[in-house]
């Protein structure tokens, strides 16, 4: 089975899934504003879903949901929402493969196009197949939450695929039960929940791999899986370029190069450079400022440094500027982000 492998250099994601967060944590009262807060996403960048946004961004609104939540486990309800449509082709090609172990085998064959933040892989342990998710290496306070939108995410997307609910054998998780976590789990897997085990899974029986799934179609299938390879190519290439555009501003944060200067280090024109920026659904001064927020609030937690020496770090002339980039940015002061 191939493995999943999330890379956080080079990823971008669509707002999709903050989207779906910040309507779910509305529904319990919690205004858009406070999940967005720190995270550089504003309210009409969701309305508008063309920006694209990088791991911390999206865990930051998984950590506002997190705190502001009004009861436990709204990962989970999260990822019960998360249908296999989110996936785009991926999706159409998982629905149109023959049996449901391809599709689940063409889905874990496409890391850029699948997102997520945890290796998964197919094993068969006797009679059960186990879907694993490991590696997760994010924010120990958030691996719940993650884990809890992943497992959701897959139990929805077994259902989407077999035109009907997969009867569950057991669901394992690699944390304790918090409290009042035990009852959503239970109602929301619908089968024996393992808090503490050695590894996050999603088991049922492994016959069911061999089912023919009620949208199977060998035409639908074999053009999805080719547009999928070629999108798969694409994306890397496009994030590989893009990582490089973020590495040479990173570099140079105190004194970043301008439009001109950063278009000559990477071999083409200025107007070239913001064409390929705007394909990515960004722009120089995007970039730059994420890239600023990001150092930032970096420094910040460190807890000791002056706000003017992170000003000058950051390029800006003065403490004031920094201040209402902050404000700009995420809507609080710089003192929010303190360590």
């Amino acid at each position: 089975m191939v493995e999943h492998t999330f890379s956080r250099a080079t990823w971008l994601n669509s707002l999709h899934m903050s989207a779906l967060t910040v309507a779910l944590l509305q529904e319990e009262g919690i205004a858009a504003c406070d999940l967005l807060a720190g995270s550089g996403i504003s309210e009409q960048d969701l309305a508008e879903l063309q920006k694209l946004v990088n791991p911390e961004q999206e865990q930051q609104v998984y950590a506002n949901a997190a705190r502001l939540a009004p009861r436990p486990a709204m990962g989970l309800a999260l990822g019960l929402r998360t249908r296999i449509s989110a996936y785009g082709l991926l999706g159409y090609a998982m629905l149109s493969a023959p049996t449901f172990g391809e599709a689940l085998r063409v889905g874990l064959s496409y890391p850029v196009l699948l997102g997520t933040y945890f290796r998964l892989a197919l094993e068969q342990d006797g009679d059960i197949a186990w879907l694993t998710a490991t590696g997760y290496s994010e924010d120990e306070s958030l691996r719940a939450f993650n884990t809890e939108v992943c497992l959701g995410s897959l139990k929805v997307t077994f259902a989407d695929l077999l035109g009907q609910p997969l009867p569950l054998h057991a669901v394992q998780v690699d944390y304790p039960s918090g409290s009042g976590m035990a009852r959503p789990y239970a109602r929301g897997f619908g089968c024996p929940v393992s808090f503490g085990a050695n590894r996050s899974a999603i088991g049922f029986d492994a016959a069911w791999l061999t089912r023919r799934l009620p949208l199977a179609d060998p035409v639908t299938h074999k053009e999805m899986l080719e547009q999928c390879r070629r999108q798969n190519v694409e994306f890397a290439a496009r994030r590989a370029w893009l990582e490089r555009v973020r590495g040479l501003l990173a570099a140079r944060l105190a004194d970043p190069p301008g439009l001109e200067e950063l278009a000559k280090q990477m071999n083409c024109s200025s107007r070239s450079l913001r064409r390929h920026l705007a394909q990515q659904q960004t722009s120089y001064q995007q970039l730059l400022d994420e890239l600023r927020f990001t150092r930032a609030k970096e420094m910040l937690q460190q807890g000791d440094i002056p706000i003017y020496r992170i000003a000058e770090a950051l390029g800006f002339s003065e403490t004031a500027s920094l201040r209402h980039a902050f404000q700009r940015w995420s809507g609080q002061p710089p003192s929010h982000f303190r360590g």
